[in-house]
């Protein structure tokens, strides 16, 4: 049996969600220091894994922070690549090891 869905249906049961996406990076921005706010006010923030590919929510954050945000280039992957490249780097990212 297959079940159809409209978009719309599948963005109503996704709000909940990311209203609690939303109240949790609030939270986090407000706790930040204010140079790293800085430098995410600069550079903006980047979305990998696979809540990345969610349709829109670039735009929608952006939308509620005033922040830039963008999509990593093949953002399934671009966790794995960034732990490998930490790891051969270890003497330089120790500080990630704690």
């Amino acid at each position: 049996q297959t079940v159809s869905l409209s978009y719309s249906e599948i963005a109503y049961a996704l709000e909940k969600s990311l209203v609690k996406i939303d109240a949790a990076l609030m939270k986090v921005l407000e706790s930040m220091p204010p140079e790293l706010y800085a430098d995410i006010v600069k550079n903006g923030i980047w979305l990998a894994g696979g809540g990345a590919l969610i349709k829109g929510l670039d735009r929608r954050l952006s939308e509620k922070t005033g922040l830039p945000f963008h999509i990593a280039e093949d953002p399934l992957r671009a966790i794995a690549r960034g732990t490998g490249i930490a790891l051969k780097n270890i003497n330089r990212f120790s500080f990630l090891m704690k």
